[in-house]
């Protein structure tokens, strides 16, 4: 009986999709769903809004109020162009859109520009595809007041997605999130302007793209490194992406004159040919670029993903392997060269923090106390690192920040994952190492041996759909009902729940969580060191279970497989006791 109140409820969902509103090729795509005996996409589609969160809407590309289309894409426009217009009264607003390489990308871009223009708010549009960091980069740099860049990031090829920033070129956070979401919110597909105002839409491109190569210079530590490594063999993948031009620039612009590139994915393509998903976190995304790495024997491997905020970084190890390194392994060498080399230069004046997120390893905390550097604490996101930076600016100096999903920020012009600067970062890090006669894999084992190892594990749990949805609802309020006491054989001494803020020991006690916000976030704490976090992911239909072990025996190289193995075991049997398996 549900399920058929459901079907009826999508049916007139959709019937009004077959207004004049639409364009005859969504007409035809709705109409389909309704005639088809099977309802099951037609609910996906209708069941409800896609929803316009705290960093904007992304979804799987089609007709329907669940899905990625330029309508979709209008409202939401529209009701952030309503937004901005009250938020700057009798001022002439200004933004930047940029989209990357997924297809309809430079449609749904071009469609953002009109509505902004027609409401009266000038436009910096981006001529073609551009990194996410640059779109951040440019909001501060032009002064403007908000900014959306078209891009689903490193979700598979069916997906596109709008990611909303405010005027420090950070995604929006309170008060504006909830208020751009409220006007949203009212509108309907007749309040959307879709004719645009061309004299207030200003192509930008290549002078932005220097000012923004310039300031990606800043995150440089030690230039007297890279001019005596400038030979340093680099193998670059963009993954048909907007890093493409961008990265191989900023590079030589470090000094850096030995890169290539690997030609099958330098070609941009939305549909993503060469992988399976382009996603820096999957180990089959840098087989072309190890097999090049291999042919030429490359010092490293780098690649970004499509909207280049996010980076992937291969290396080899002692047998001359390739060895594909993790996020919260690479977040862990940034902080690491960041605090040991700017000390070392007397660049650190006393005042610097570096900031990871709650799920990132616990052994970044360990190099800042050891070495009495401040370490924040935030959410996943890097709205939540911005605003570390905002709240601090002109207070405290930011030297670094990320997060274990292969995103970092080494420098503060920017205000989202910079995949251009961090890889201009790492290969000074790989050219400092291999000044010292080490590789990346050889720091990454001394950072181990003088900090503690740790192994870390994010289980994916994918449910789509609305029973999926709903499966994870109901996955998280179990967990919260019946928190575990152990977990792979360890007992559990701290419960922390980011949804009521609290943090309940052992014991009995319980103490607030100092954050400026509440999430659907629950940590468990083990006696031994085991850290697990849960939460359901916000740009993905997926439940996301960060695991982190450690081994207090590791004591150098040699321990790693050793080590990594019986992580690896612990892990497991945390699967089995959440009842992952």
């Amino acid at each position: 009986m549900e399920n058929q109140e459901l079907i009826k409820k999508c049916e007139m969902e959709a019937q009004k999709w077959l207004s004049p509103s639409f364009d005859e090729e969504t007409r035809n795509e709705v109409k389909a769903m309704l005639d088809n005996p099977d309802k099951t996409a037609l609910i996906d589609a209708f069941y409800q809004n896609l929803e316009f969160g705290t960093g904007g809407l992304r979804g799987i590309m089609g007709a329907g109020t669940n899905r990625m289309n330029k309508y979709i894409v209008g409202m939401a426009t529209q009701g952030f162009a309503n937004y901005i217009n009250k938020a700057f009264p009798g001022k002439q607003s200004s933004v930047v859109v940029g989209h990357d390489c997924r297809n309809n990308g430079r449609m749904f871009a071009e469609t953002v520009a009109d509505i902004f223009s027609a409401n009266g708010i000038k436009v910096y549009l981006f001529e073609s595809l551009r990194p996410t960091p640059e779109i951040s980069f440019a909001i501060r740099q032009l002064g403007c007041q908000a900014g959306v860049n078209v891009t689903a990031s490193h979700n598979p090829r069916e997906y596109n997605g709008y990611k909303a920033y405010w005027d420090d070129g950070a995604q929006v956070l309170a008060p504006h999130d909830k208020g751009i979401i409220d006007e949203v919110n009212k509108v309907t597909i007749d309040d959307v302007k879709f004719e645009g105002n061309k004299d207030l839409i200003i192509p930008i491109g290549g002078e932005m793209d220097w000012d923004y190569i310039q300031a990606v210079k800043e995150a440089m530590v030690d230039q007297e490194v890279i001019l005596r490594n400038k030979d340093l063999n680099i193998v670059y993948s963009p993954m048909h992406g907007t890093g493409r031009v961008i990265i191989p620039m900023a590079l030589r612009s470090w000094g850096f004159q030995n890169i290539h590139v690997v030609p099958e994915q330098m070609v941009i393509d939305g549909n993503f040919p060469t992988v399976v998903s382009p996603n820096p976190e999957n180990a089959e995304a840098m087989t072309l670029g190890m097999k090049l790495g291999t042919k030429l024997n490359a010092d490293l491997v780098i690649a970004s993903d499509p909207d280049a905020d996010r980076l992937a970084i291969v290396c080899r190890n002692p047998k001359g392997e390739w060895e594909i390194l993790n996020g919260n392994q690479t977040c862990m060498m940034f902080c690491w060269y960041i605090i040991a080399n700017k000390k070392k230069l007397g660049q650190l004046k006393g005042n610097e923090f570096l900031v990871k997120t709650i799920v990132t390893t616990e052994v970044i905390a360990e190099i800042a106390k050891k070495n009495g550097v401040e370490l924040r604490d935030c959410y996943t996101g890097f709205k939540w690192i911005a605003n570390e930076i905002r709240i601090s600016e002109g207070v405290k100096k930011y030297i670094g920040g990320g997060e274990e999903s292969f995103g970092f920020l080494p420098f503060d012009k920017v205000r989202d994952k910079d995949s251009p600067a961090s890889i201009c970062l790492i290969c000074e890090i790989a050219a400092w190492a291999k000044d010292n006669g080490k590789t990346l894999y050889d720091l990454l084992m001394d950072i181990y041996a003088e900090y503690g190892f740790s192994r870390e594990v994010t289980i994916n749990v994918v449910r789509p759909g609305k029973t999926g949805a709903d499966e994870i609802k109901q996955m998280m309020s179990n967990f919260r009902a019946n928190p575990p006491k152990d977990l792979g054989g360890s007992k559990v001494c701290l419960w922390k729940d980011y949804q009521t803020l609290e943090a309940r020991k052992a014991d009995g006690t319980v103490e607030k969580l100092p954050m400026p916000a509440t999430s659907n976030v629950l940590q468990w704490f083990c006696e031994d060191g085991t850290k697990v976090s849960v939460r359901p992911s916000g740009t993905e239909p997926k439940i996301k279970f960060y695991t982190e072990v450690k081994d207090p025996s590791f004591k150098c190289a040699g321990c790693y497989e050793r080590c990594t193995k019986a992580a690896e075991e612990k892990i497991a049997a945390i699967k089995k006791s959440l009842g992952l398996e």
